[in-house]
C-alpha cells in the first residue's frame, strides 16, 4: 500500500518556465527511494513540493491518502546547506525542533541524541567551531530527532570530502534503519544512489517527469549503506548504464 503518492500535472515559475509536467510515483512506508536526474532538472522544486514549502503547483500529494497534515505526519528536510542557525549552540539547535518531537523523544537527553551522532561533549559549541561533516551530523540529527514520517534529503552530502560522506551515508542508514521513515533522497550522483537506496527514480531534463524506476536487487554486502565503491556498486553502475546509457543525461528511453 502506498504511503506517499506524488502526482504533479504541472509546476509552472512565475516566469513561464515549466519545470515539471506529469511527474507521478508512488513510496510504501519505510522505503528508501533515491531521485536522480540532470542539472536542473527540478529535484529540489520536487521536494519543496513534497514537504509543503512551494504550494504553487497544480496536482497533489497525499500521505496515506490524504492531503499533507503537520499533525498527522512529521516530516523531516536536510537541505543542501546545513541551515544551522550560527548564533546558537548545537544544543540550543536541536532545542527548536525538538519540541515537536513525540513525548518519548523529548524526554531523552540531548546528550545520548549526540552520543548516537558521535558528537558527544559538542552541545555547546557553535555551528562556526565545527567542520562540515559535524554540521552535517547536527542537521542529520535534527532531521530524526522529530521521527519523521517522511525524510527528505536534497543531496545533502555533496560538498564533503569522500570518507566523509561515505561515513555520513553508513549514519544516516543506521538511524533509518532505527526508525524506518519513507526517504526521497536527491543525488546526481549514480554511485551514491545505488549505495543507499532500494529503488531509484529517474528524472527527464526540464520540463521533468519520470522515465524510469528501477528497484534494485538486494546486495549481500548491504547492512547499511554500502560503500560506493564496491564491487556490488562499480556493477549495478556498469549495468544500468549498459542497459540505459542515457538515462542519466534525462532522455526518454522511448
Amino acid at each position: 500500500m502506498s504511503f506517499l503518492s506524488v502526482d504533479i500535472h504541472q509546476k509552472i515559475y512565475a516566469n513561464g518556465c515549466l519545470a515539471i509536467e506529469n511527474l507521478k510515483f508512488s513510496c510504501r512506508k519505510g522505503e528508501f527511494i533515491a531521485v536522480v536526474g540532470p542539472s536542473g532538472a527540478g529535484k529540489s522544486t520536487l521536494l519543496n513540493i513534497v514537504s509543503g514549502l512551494d504550494p504553487d503547483y497544480s496536482g497533489a500529494v497525499t500521505f496515506a491518502g490524504r492531503a499533507f497534515n503537520p499533525s498527522a505526519v512529521r516530516l523531516g528536510f536536510l537541505f543542501q546547506e546545513c541551515r544551522l542557525l550560527p548564533w546558537l549552540t548545537v544544543y540550543q539547535n536541536l532545542q527548536l525542533i525538538i519540541k515537536n518531537a513525540p513525548a518519548a523523544v523529548q524526554t531523552k537527553p540531548l546528550d545520548t541524541w549526540l552520543q548516537c551522532v558521535g558528537l558527544q561533549g559538542c552541545g555547546d559549541l557553535f555551528p562556526g567551531q565545527l567542520s562540515g561533516g559535524m554540521q552535517r551530523r547536527v542537521a542529520l540529527l535534527r532531521a530524526f530527532i522529530v521521527a519523521p514520517d517522511v525524510l527528505l534529503m536534497d543531496e545533502p552530502f555533496q560538498s564533503l570530502d569522500a570518507p566523509t560522506a561515505a561515513q555520513l551515508r553508513r549514519l544516516l542508514h543506521e538511524l533509518w534503519q532505527h526508525s524506518a521513515p519513507t526517504v526521497l533522497f536527491v543525488t546526481h550522483n549514480l554511485r551514491e544512489a545505488i549505495s543507499v537506496a532500494s529503488r531509484i527514480l529517474f528524472l527527464s531534463a526540464r520540463p521533468s517527469q519520470v522515465i524510469l524506476e528501477l528497484p534494485l536487487a538486494p546486495s549481500p554486502e548491504r547492512v547499511g549503506a554500502v560503500d560506493i565503491e564496491s564491487d556490488w556498486v562499480t556493477q549495478t553502475h556498469q549495468q544500468i548504464l549498459e542497459r540505459y546509457p542515457n538515462v542519466l543525461a534525462g532522455l526518454h528511453l522511448d
